[in-house]
């Protein structure tokens, strides 16, 4: 397995700069069957819109963001964590959209993103960060072998793309610097 090529956090201008490369790679995602709030068929503009809406929250702060990139320079994965603003939910944030293009697994991409969003929360004072992501998706392999602890599953919680209702599982850890 070999790891990615570079891993990068966005800044709001870097996202504006590559959204229509992160459209591309989420569309990828989504028609590969990965669980992200999508349906099968998001078109280019509803991905690329889907980016924009993050502007506000990457350049508040609030959202932190990293892109894998392979050897060509090409983005081929991303994660996010979202920071809670409530004073007593500061503490927290909540991890979002790991996802990694289906040419590009099995490397130790995901690993190496998840990784890299849990040492920036450590440094930046996070002490509990939680996610939800399909039941019986491969997702939950890495985060289970990445040390994070399974809280429960809630059924019928969303559709998968395909539209089908299905369960999800909830995970936190405490990230560690």
């Amino acid at each position: 397995m070999t790891a990615p090529a570079m891993i990068t956090s966005l800044s709001a201008t870097a996202l504006r700069a590559h959204r229509d490369e992160l459209a591309a790679l989420l569309r990828d995602v989504v028609d590969g069957g990965s669980s992200l709030g999508f349906l099968a068929g998001l078109d280019h503009e509803e991905a690329a819109a889907w980016w924009d809406s993050l502007l506000p929250a990457v350049e508040e702060g609030s959202l932190a963001l990293w892109v894998s990139r392979d050897d060509d320079g090409r983005i081929d994965g991303t994660v996010s964590w979202y920071r809670e603003s409530k004073p007593n939910g500061r503490h927290r944030a909540e991890l979002r959209k790991l996802m990694v293009h289906p040419a590009a697994r099995g490397r130790g991409t995901a690993r190496a993103l998840l990784t890299e969003a849990e040492t920036a929360a450590a440094r930046a004072g996070v002490v509990l960060l939680f996610l939800d992501t399909e039941t019986g998706s491969g997702a939950e392999h890495v985060y289970r072998s990445a040390g994070w602890t399974e809280v429960g599953t809630i059924p019928d919680y969303a559709t998968d793309p395909a539209g089908r209702l299905r369960p999800t599982t909830l995970f936190y850890k405490h990230p560690q610097g």
